[in-house]
């Protein structure tokens, strides 16, 4: 749930990354934090509480600086509190960190550099990223950060900034998803699409052990084992319009008003009225193996898993195909059974869950075709999966999900109703 936003360019930092913050409180946190440079060295604040708290510290401060970090923390490794709020700092100051996932050889890496002199002042695993930077870092910034991380085990969605590297954001990412925004004369990074629509819908994702270089006028990505990527920006069709409350009280209530246009746009084109079955293109190219199948599996968390379980009764109904439905944090510890009469569906609202990105990756290891349903254009999943159908519900804000839910399930329906024609089953079929 934890938030990042970094932001270089002519720009003044300090309100875009507020507003960046702004824009991602909906994902719920217990702290948040600033980190900027500008004429006077580093600045940076950092509290408990909400990012009301962090304002008001700021009032009267003249926080200047046209290139920074900041994060909104939900605490997954000590208690919520200044101290433990990021950013983290190196033992020299000028070095500083924000980090979205969880390190699981904290505990090694501690003790590792306790002997090596570094002074650890906080109880999170995330400082021990900025010390393992500091540990190797000579000057470079990109090289210290790239040889820290392969020292860790863990997952990991980090944004680093070094007073002796001014106008640099060194990004990496391994299971916690990061986004880049390209603009003119100006680049973001962010956890989350929604602190980058008011400046810029031109966005490249980083892919799993991907890491970039972000200065104002350029992004240079590679993988952590220095293999050079080479990757176009995509845009974003969302508009900032879809990211407010237009009126309503709160993001649920508008999502929910938003269920009747959300649902039409997921059958928008996929209906053949003249053959009564449904056409989906991003299934398209498998529909002979889908017509070969004698089992189902999807997979998934959260909601999604729910409507899993109202598609599992659609497509037993209509196609007389076996559907199992397996909770994603579940199916990715085990060893499940996958033959060649298996397709495999993953479900993911936002395309990044980091259950359901496991599960996929054990699926298709296991030879599996691996079919998504998803949200988020150009996510994770949407990526990585060989084929698969958008749910088009626009960007979803309210935790508790609505429209995506049900857009989802419109799309099994879909699924269901195709899968039942290819089977020569009556879509009427009432239950005999």
């Amino acid at each position: 749930m934890c938030g990042i936003i970094g932001y270089v360019g002519e720009k003044q930092a300090l309100p875009i990354l507020i507003e960046g913050l702004r824009r991602m409180e909906y994902r719920g946190y217990d702290s948040a934090g600033i980190a900027l440079f500008g004429p006077n060295g580093l600045q940076y604040e950092k509290y408990a509480g909400k990012i009301a708290r962090l304002e008001e510290h700021l009032v009267g401060k003249n926080y200047t600086g046209t290139w920074g970090i900041a994060h909104t923390r939900w605490a997954t490794h000590g208690e919520p509190n200044d101290n433990n709020a990021h950013p983290h700092l190196d033992c020299t100051g000028e070095i500083a960190l924000v980090h979205n996932g969880i390190i699981e050889n904290y505990a090694t890496l501690h003790e590792w550099l306790q002997r090596r002199g570094h002074k650890i002042t906080t109880d999170t695993d995330t400082e021990i990223l900025v010390h393992l930077i500091e540990d190797s870092y000579d000057g470079d910034l990109v090289e210290a950060t790239r040889v820290a991380l392969s020292q860790v085990e863990g997952t990991y969605g980090i944004a680093v900034v070094s007073r002796n590297n001014p106008g640099l954001i060194v990004v990496a990412r391994h299971g916690s998803p990061l986004v880049i925004g390209r603009g003119n004369g100006e680049n973001f990074v962010a956890s989350d699409v929604a602190a980058l629509l008011r400046h810029t819908n031109q966005v490249i994702y980083l892919d799993d052990l991907e890491m970039a270089a972000i200065t104002q006028d350029k992004t240079d990505i590679s993988k952590i084992d220095r293999t050079v990527v080479n990757r176009d920006s995509e845009e974003i069709e969302w508009s900032l319009e879809q990211i407010e409350r237009g009126g309503h009280a709160h993001f649920m209530q508008k999502e929910i008003h938003e269920q009747p246009t959300t649902i039409v746009n997921a059958m928008r084109g996929r209906l053949n009225l003249d053959e009564a079955t449904a056409r989906l293109n991003g299934i398209k190219r498998h529909l002979d193996e889908l017509g070969q199948i004698d089992r189902i599996i999807i997979t998934a968390c959260g909601t999604s898993w729910h409507a899993a379980l109202i598609g599992e009764y659609m497509i037993e109904d209509l196609a007389r195909i076996p559907v199992e439905v397996e909770y994603a944090s579940e199916f990715r510890y085990r060893s499940p059974i996958i033959d060649p009469g298996t397709a495999v569906f993953v479900i993911s609202q936002s395309g990044e869950t980091a259950d359901t990105l496991a599960a996929m990756r054990e699926a298709k290891r296991k030879g599996a075709t691996v079919l998504g349903i998803c949200n988020v254009v150009g996510s994770t999943i949407a990526r990585e999966t060989d084929g698969g159908v958008y749910i088009h519900a626009g960007p979803e804000i309210g935790v508790a999900s609505t429209k995506a839910f049900t857009s989802q399930i419109t799309v099994l329906s879909l699924i269901a109703l195709l899968l039942g024609r290819m089977r020569s089953m009556s879509f009427l079929y009432l239950g005999r």
